[in-house]
């Protein structure tokens, strides 16, 4: 008897939940979900389950980024036949893996280990072919008029400043010898930048007044917005005056860019934070496109259209992870290489099979997952593949524009 008073399974016969009333046969009510456990617990109590709910979230990573990153489509199989309690929910995986790598893709790029680095290179001077130092110059001004439209686009102009100045050193490098082998004693053949002759184009030191045409376009850089606001005859006026402060904010991001020394590198920091805050919800947006693709591409497979949903969060989920271990890679390979010169070859390796096998995985995956022959999945992967590209090109552009408009 009293054997059976302390019988927990007996006692919850004899225990209504406090929510619905429904007698309880459990130690969750199998009407409303709610546990029999209640919050107000000491806080040793509160340190226990947090530490208990930490471990089973650690086991369920165990079992799951490993087959995520190396058996191509098994989680997603696994779910659809049900068995998905040892696995961490698609969502919550693919959007902490999200944040997590841009996180760290964000730290990268900060410490200097990855950077954007355009490059202006101008190609078939021609020099060799000048017969008189006359020719040379003529060429020379000719070369360097095809980098200057490229300086004067701010935003261009900014990211490739030092660039085109090596670029405008190496052509007058190229002229100088040129003439001096033509016998021109007077030719100086510059060491750096600021020794380059006066060839060069000068700014004009009083430029033109912008035009009214100017003044009013909001494409142009002149545009002034408290003379010429921008106003849509069917918005409402808050919306005119959100569109005026909008435009308003990329022409001043745009003249920070564009300006001379540190304030354009604060600038570009600015906009690349805000262009990374921004891109995990732009890729929480991609997820149901693409899941469209994936419907579309397989109409007559009579799929869900949250089956393809769950390929799409289970293949964003790996490609996320890859762009992680990748940016961990070229950390490892930025910190140690300074002093174990021999580390470049084995991470070179390691990255290209990192990169190669992220399209063989999602083409073994996607052939796993939707039982079609090798020739039928290389045309709906390449065909998915293009329209995504795309999608996902217009996404980032939004993204950005979005940024530069903050």
């Amino acid at each position: 008897m009293n054997q059976q008073l302390t019988d927990p399974t007996t006692e919850l016969h004899c225990i209504h939940c406090t929510n619905c009333g429904t007698p309880l046969q459990g130690v969750f009510c199998h009407a409303c979900g709610q546990s029999i456990h209640s919050v107000l617990k000491p806080v040793h109590g509160m340190m226990e389950d947090a530490l208990d709910l930490v471990l089973n979230v650690d086991g369920r990573v165990v079992h799951t980024l490993p087959p995520l990153f190396m058996r191509p489509g098994l989680l997603t199989l696994e779910y659809f036949a049900g068995r998905r309690m040892r696995y961490l929910a698609p969502f919550r995986l693919m959007f902490v893996l999200c944040l997590l790598s841009l996180f760290v893709l964000q730290l990268a790029m900060d410490s200097g280990a990855l950077r954007f680095n355009p490059t202006v290179t101008v190609h078939n001077s021609g020099f060799k072919r000048a017969k008189t130092p006359a020719d040379v110059d003529r060429l020379l001004q000719k070369q360097l008029a095809q980098l200057a439209p490229t300086g004067q686009i701010p935003m261009l102009g900014s990211l490739v400043g030092h660039q085109l100045d090596e670029e405008r050193l190496q052509l007058v490098r190229e002229a100088m010898q040129r003439r001096v082998e033509l016998g021109d004693k007077t030719a100086v053949v510059p060491a750096k930048v600021e020794d380059l002759p006066a060839l060069l184009p000068k700014p004009a030191s009083n430029p033109p007044p912008p035009t009214e045409l100017q003044q009013r376009d909001p494409f142009d850089s002149y545009w002034n917005m408290q003379k010429y606001p921008i106003h849509v005859g069917w918005l409402p006026g808050f919306l005119n005056q959100r569109l005026n402060r909008t435009v308003q904010h990329v022409h001043e991001n745009l003249d920070a860019l564009d300006e001379d020394g540190g304030n354009s590198a604060t600038a570009w920091e600015r906009l690349v934070g805000q262009l990374f805050s921004i891109l995990p919800m732009t890729m929480v947006l991609m997820l149901p496109l693409f899941a469209l693709l994936l419907k579309m591409v397989y109409l007559f497979r009579r799929r869900l259209y949250m089956e393809h949903l769950i390929v799409a969060l289970h293949s964003h989920a790996f490609l996320f992870l890859s762009l992680l271990l990748g940016t961990l890679l070229y950390l490892l390979k930025g910190a140690l290489a300074p002093h174990m010169g021999w580390i470049n070859v084995p991470v070179g390796l390691l990255l290209a099979a990192l990169w190669t096998w992220a399209p063989v995985y999602l083409l073994i995956m996607q052939k796993r997952v939707y039982r079609q022959g090798w020739f039928l999945t290389g045309l709906k992967y390449l065909f998915v593949g293009w329209c995504y590209c795309w999608l996902l090109g217009l996404a980032l552009l939004a993204a950005f524009a979005v940024g530069l408009a903050s």
